[in-house]
């Protein structure tokens, strides 16, 4: 697969060939689950589009049921940088019920197959965005990351996945999950084609009130030589797999060889980030998704009266997934806990963004896994907790808003990526970009 920057490059006539080809080649691998459907849309490079992004005439269901034959009236500020700037949305792609696991399987089109083992998952919930850059069957693709949706399926499927800081891409016109946490971000080959289209989909929108109206570049400045300090967890990685260890080792020593400075550091006990996240992201959750009721949004289901309405709508449109953290969101901002847990959360919330500004003070840069173990197989996680775990290395970074990447280091015995990430100081873009390109020269990754 050619990279984004060289697709850039091509003539129109040429643009038009290889779009051709790639429909061919989404087609002979129908089974991988990875397209939901292709539409292309302008003259421009292809990017496969995450189904939680508005892209006016497309369906857009964010992998539910519920929004079944929802046709998108606008487009996302995203997909309009794409169009302004020579992209062009090619074909949405498959993901977690509104974007609510990490695996993949809880979509209503079925699961998406890893395409390094077709017999484990691709990661979620931008499973399907990391599956077709994975497998060749995208030059690139955009996704969304609330706890690590980004980077855990671009850890799982080989490739490079970015999450920008909070408030550095709008998010008008993405679905929303959490929306104190979501944030869109480039999912790519390499770490150029990551900061190209990061450049490409980040900067100020009057639409998005949580905008940081930021619209400086990183691409212009890209400096793979600069020297930097790199802050190393030992504690943070003891309950990793042998895989991950391995991965992490090779990482500090490739940074080392390129003359970076490498300091160890610890982490506060990841088990309040998985506290603080689910309570945080439940709650909001819960709110934003009491618009889907069959009056306001969402395919109805009619009843007796209006509560029957509502009820038969929510327990037909969603999956059990959704319906799990509803409920669990429900809860945590119930009268008689909102005191207990909410507000505990926002509390250690707080104290998660004070450790890492302590961190930064010293460093650079972080370098962190991404999942705890490399792709399971499908059913492994079938129970919610362990599933709610293998979040635990990415949820910090969403919480505190920062901005991170995770990018392919090795493979294990079994031929499956191990990928880690960097982390970055808040707006700190430019060093996270320049680190990351470094390490990926260093490690010379082989998919």
């Amino acid at each position: 697969m050619i990279t984004l920057k060289e697709a850039l490059a091509l003539s129109k006539d040429e643009l038009n060939n290889f779009k051709e080809e790639l429909r061919s080649k989404i087609e002979a691998n129908k089974d991988l689950n990875a397209y939901i459907d292709i539409n292309n849309v302008g003259e421009g490079v292809p990017i496969a589009i995450k189904d939680n992004i508005q892209v006016k005439d497309w369906s857009v269901t964010s992998g539910s049921k519920i929004l079944q034959g929802y046709i998108a009236p606008y487009n996302a500020t995203v997909i309009e940088k794409l169009l302004d700037n020579g992209l062009s949305p090619f074909g949405r792609v498959n993901m977690d019920e509104f974007a609510m696991g990490s695996t993949t399987e809880s979509s209503i089109y079925g699961k998406t197959q890893n395409p390094h083992a077709k017999d484990r998952v691709p990661g979620g919930s931008s499973g399907g965005s990391a599956a077709a850059v994975g497998a060749g069957l995208a030059v690139a693709a955009l996704g969304s990351d609330t706890g690590g949706s980004i980077r855990q399926p671009a850890a799982f499927c080989g490739i490079v996945g970015m999450k920008p800081t909070y408030g550095r891409v709008s998010r008008y016109g993405l679905g929303a999950y959490a929306s104190s946490l979501d944030q869109i971000g480039p999912m790519t080959q390499n770490v150029e084609d990551a900061a190209i289209l990061y450049d490409i989909i980040s900067g100020s929108d009057a639409k998005d009130s949580t905008n940081a109206g930021k619209d400086d570049k990183v691409v212009p400045n890209l400096n793979a030589n600069r020297k930097l300090t790199i802050a190393i967890l030992p504690n943070y990685i003891e309950n990793a797999s042998q895989d991950v260890k391995d991965a992490y080792a090779k990482a500090i020593e490739a940074l080392k060889a390129a003359g970076h400075t490498i300091v160890e550091k610890e982490m506060m006990d990841a088990k309040y980030d998985i506290s603080a996240y689910y309570i945080t992201a439940t709650a909001e959750a819960t709110t934003n998704l009491a618009r889907y009721d069959g009056i306001r949004y969402g395919n109805r289901v009619e009843g007796k009266n209006l509560e029957e309405t509502y009820y038969k709508t929510r327990s037909e449109g969603f999956g059990d997934e959704v319906k799990r953290r509803i409920l669990l969101g429900n809860f945590v901002l119930s009268s008689g806990y909102y005191e207990a847990y909410y507000v505990k959360a926002q509390k250690t919330r707080h104290i998660i963004k004070d450790a890492y500004a302590k961190i930064f003070e010293e460093v650079d840069l972080i370098l962190s896994p991404v999942a705890p173990t490399v792709a399971p197989k499908f059913g492994e996680l079938a129970n919610p907790m362990d599933m709610y775990l293998s979040d635990i290395y990415t949820i910090s970074v969403n919480l505190a808003g920062l901005p991170a990447l995770s990018l392919p280091i090795d493979k294990n015995a079994a031929d499956l990526p191990v990928g880690l990430q960097l982390i970055a100081k808040a707006y700190d873009e430019q060093t996270l970009f320049d680190g990351a390109l470094s390490l990926e020269k260093a490690v010379a990754y082989k998919a």
